[in-house]
């Protein structure tokens, strides 16, 4: 009798705390017409140059070719999409209306395309963005760095020219993504920091070498290969005590240091991977 008593009193605690609680669910975005906006922004004028993209979710294109810092269209059909343009002395910030879609996935239905041309005026370029798909020529721009955070992302890069200027640090974050890279060399950058988790990469390193570089790849459970002409010289050190290493004829090896004798300058890699495939090729 006591046993039945105390489960009448569970269940009627139960039921009264379901009848007080709430889940606010977050809204659905419903798609609106179909809005372009022309985007154009001058050349600051200031010594120190920053150009900083917040995407969000959707398709990103970007291209040389601009007289000013920025021309091109934004294209949306969902009013928190509505990019905001802020310059803060040398400091340059596009930006998707509401920030929260930078982490949150492609709604169906919703479409969201920044199709970009930059100046050459030497900046540092910063591009934020979650889950979409980008497609970036950064080849004759002046890039003193250059930096990239995306989440899940489909991405494909190249530098088709050399950069017009130096460039310090190319750092590259991203998460379970699929993004090729070409004409990396023509980047002409001292470091490059690139960090993911599992996808698959190529990171191709044709183009104009003008000096030493040390590149840095730290990688989840991945496929990367590497593309470094035959007449280039490189020595990759591979941390991973659970990753393929396939190499072509032209490396040597030496435990886990591979090398292929080249002239000119030198490219060196330090690659921790977690698991995986390495694949070195010209």
């Amino acid at each position: 009798m006591k046993t039945k008593l105390i489960l009448v009193f569970i269940v009627f605690a139960l039921t009264s705390l379901a009848c007080g609680f709430t889940i606010n669910l977050p809204k659905v975005p419903t798609p609106g017409p179909e809005v372009t906006d022309e985007i154009n922004v001058a050349v600051p004028d200031s010594e120190d140059v920053s150009l900083r993209l917040s995407f969000g979710a959707g398709d990103l294109k970007l291209a040389p070719g601009a007289k000013k810092l920025v021309e091109g269209t934004a294209t949306y059909n969902y009013s928190e999409f509505e990019p905001v343009v802020k310059v803060d002395e040398g400091n340059v910030r596009i930006r998707v209306g509401d920030e929260e879609f930078n982490s949150l996935p492609t709604f169906k239905d919703l479409k969201n395309e920044w199709d970009f041309k930059l100046g050459d005026t030497p900046m540092d370029l910063t591009i934020e963005s979650g889950a979409y798909n980008g497609d970036f020529e950064l080849g004759g721009l002046s890039l003193n760095n250059l930096t990239i955070k995306d989440g899940a992302a489909n991405v494909e890069l190249a530098f088709s020219e050399p950069n017009q200027v130096e460039m310090s640090t190319f750092r590259y974050e991203t998460g379970a993504s699929d993004v090729k890279m070409t004409g990396l060399a023509n980047a002409n950058f001292s470091i490059f920091d690139f960090s993911s988790g599992a996808g698959d990469y190529t990171l191709d390193f044709s183009g104009e070498l003008q000096r030493d570089a040390s590149i840095k790849i730290a990688s989840g459970f991945s496929n990367l290969i590497i593309s470094i002409p035959e007449d280039v010289d490189a020595v990759v050190t591979v941390d991973s005590g659970a990753s393929n290493v396939n190499v072509g004829s032209s490396w040597s090896m030496n435990g886990n240091m591979y090398k292929q004798k080249g002239e000119g300058p030198t490219l060196t890699f330090v690659i921790e991977m977690g698991a995986g495939n390495v694949t070195l090729t010209k």
